[in-house]
């Protein structure tokens, strides 16, 4: 069945292909709109389809509705690969390239004919392509940069991906009678931000009629193997899925060895040596060998199961990386992961006022919609004007019209006024504090001058930590996941001065982002450093994404306790200002931390 993503994603390559052509730029943005359009529907995608009423969205006429239709229908598109014979298929690789877009490609395919990344690599090299007008040396040398980031992170996979393409071959099994347990596993199951490939583990008594079946996974585009207790396929993604099949008694197992890591593997099965055991991915049985004499071995019918056997504590898969976890597992200490349902609210969300797609209603009907309590609103400050930043003044009207729905909400909700404030290169914020004071909250992010020294960068970062009304460090790296590496900087530097001014670091939750990475949670952690995860959403949908941030904050061993939007309304409130009071009361004591650059 043909998803809303993957019709999103047809939607964008038409796009592409028409540019490519020269088409009429009203064409282009036909496309272009009707996939930023889908990307913010809220109803039931494939109902509409299928009682033809997609022409009735604002934005898709009755001609695309009827594309989209035979494309859900058929899983093809004539029209799509009319467009596509017209150019070699490598072509695609370009638009991977970060700073790459359709004009850019138009216009090496049109005056070098070139068609795939090593013709590019090669023209950068030889000077070709800075010699073409509306490119230059500067642009040349960040394609060489693209390119090779490209090479480091091939055969890489953001996990919203794979999650989806995932989710598509779990629902091919659902209530398939021959399947009595099914799961994903691999980096997948353990919230790894980039996926090589996606692993399924099935327990049945019917290995080659379950083989079988997953063969006839639409999403599949080519078989690579096939035996009698596993197979591996390409999905028409590009990623490859691997499926093993085993006996319901051997599951356990086998999925705990199939989740990995492989590190903890090892280290799980060291610990089983110690019993006098021997662990592999089918069974638990004495080792005559071990370092003790075997006691009998314990009934095991679930992961929880093995691992009480071994002497743990049940190790949720997001923490099997071999980074304590077996040590604190058999010293009962594994912290309580935060769970989704623990979440309360969430501060970086963006409105059509500066580059988001809703209004400020619709993203506080969502939000409730979630079930969240409060939702903080901070659109683009002025420096980041391709982002429609706002000025003071549209900003300051803005938090007059918060204030105004929240008297409507009457306390059954509550609208937080905050700010995405660019850091400017030496530090310095894009709004004074005269201005800033005048919110609940503000996001301080950087946003531009990415190629700072890492001393600089620090520097220029802590410098704004150090502003009283700066309340949380918004993606702190500037990552983004598979096209652009984190900026420059020493972490431990930037939580020791967000320890010291008592301010939060965002684990942004846009599976781009997904910024800080999971490996600092734990310093922050012991530096005292409350995190706060938002989605840095663009749309309603995007609201969504908070829960990729639940995951990686279960990965980085974080607690409700750790995050300042598990609080309720009250306590967050407080939470908020609580920087300011601190600075006020350090200020009047002649106490106040420098603020250098």
């Amino acid at each position: 069945m043909v998803t809303k993503d993957q019709t999103i994603a047809l939607l964008e390559a038409i796009a592409r292909l028409l540019e490519l052509k020269g088409e009429n730029p009203f064409k282009v943005r036909a496309y272009t709109n009707a996939a930023r359009v889908l990307e913010t529907y809220s109803g039931d995608f494939a109902q509409a389809v299928q009682q033809d009423k997609l022409h009735e969205i604002a934005g898709i006429g009755v001609a695309l509705s009827k594309k989209i239709a035979d494309f859900y229908n058929t899983g093809k598109l004539e029209y799509y690969e009319q467009l596509r014979a017209d150019f070699p298929d490598s072509i695609f690789e370009l638009f991977e390239l970060q700073g790459l877009g359709a004009k850019k490609v138009k216009a090496l395919y049109d005056t070098l004919k070139i068609t795939n990344i090593q013709e590019l690599e090669a023209a950068c090299k030889d000077g070709t392509v800075a010699e073409m007008p509306g490119f230059g040396e500067k642009t040349a040398s960040n394609l060489l940069q693209a390119i090779e980031q490209r090479r480091r992170h091939s055969g890489r996979y953001l996990l919203s991906d794979a999650l989806v393409w995932s989710e598509q071959v779990l629902e091919h099994f659902r209530h398939h009678p021959d399947v009595s347990q099914i799961s994903a596993a691999g980096s997948l199951r353990r919230g790894k931000e980039t996926i090589g490939d996606l692993d399924f583990l099935v327990a049945t008594a019917n290995p080659g009629g379950v083989i079988e079946h997953f063969l006839t996974e639409p999403s599949i585009d080519r078989v690579l193997a096939k035996g009698e207790t596993k197979a591996s396929v390409l999905l028409l993604g590009g990623i490859q899925a691997d499926l093993r099949v085993v006996a319901n008694h051997e599951f356990p197992f086998a999925l705990v060895y199939f989740t990995g890591s492989k590190e903890h593997n090892v280290a799980l099965r060291a610990r089983a040596l110690d019993f006098g055991w021997t662990l592999n991915e089918y069974r638990l049985a004495p080792e005559p060998h071990g370092r003790k004499v075997a006691s009998a071995i314990p009934a095991v019918h679930t992961e929880a199961d093995l691992h009480h056997a071994l002497g743990l504590d049940y190790i949720p898969p997001e923490l099997r990386e071999d980074l304590g976890e077996i040590e604190a597992a058999a010293r009962h200490d594994l912290p309580k992961l935060v769970e989704w349902t623990n979440l309360r609210g969430a501060f970086h969300n963006h409105t059509h006022a500066s580059d988001g797609r809703n209004s400020l209603e619709e993203m506080a009907e969502a939000a409730r919609e979630l079930g969240l309590e409060y939702l903080g609103i901070a659109d683009h400050s002025k420096s980041s004007f391709q982002a429609n930043g706002l000025d003071q003044h549209r900003l300051l009207a803005q938090v007059q019209a918060i204030r105004k729905l929240n008297q409507q909400y009457e306390g059954a909700f509550r609208l937080f006024a905050g700010v995405e404030c660019d850091i400017l290169k030496d530090g310095q914020l894009d709004f004074p504090d005269e201005v800033l004071r005048e919110l609940d909250y503000v996001v301080a992010s950087v946003h531009a001058s990415f190629t700072q020294t890492e001393e600089a960068m620090t520097a220029r970062i802590v410098r704004a930590l150090q502003n009283p009304y700066v309340t949380f460090l918004g993606h702190a790296t500037g990552r983004l996941l598979l096209s652009r590496e984190p900026y420059r900087v020493n972490v431990g530097e930037v939580i020791r001065a967000a320890a010291q001014t008592g301010t939060a670091i965002e684990l942004n939750a846009n599976p781009r982002r997904l910024d800080l990475d999971w490996r600092f949670w734990r310093a922050a952690k012991e530096h005292g450093v409350a995190c706060v995860i938002n989605p840095d959403a663009h749309s309603t949908q995007g609201l969504h994404d908070l829960w990729f941030g639940i995951l990686e904050a279960r990965k980085g061993w974080l607690t409700r306790a750790d995050i300042l939007n598990c609080l309720p309304v009250g306590q967050v409130t407080a939470r908020l200002e609580a920087k300011r009071l601190r600075f006020t009361k350090m200020r009047n004591a002649g106490a106040m931390p420098g603020r250098e650059p």
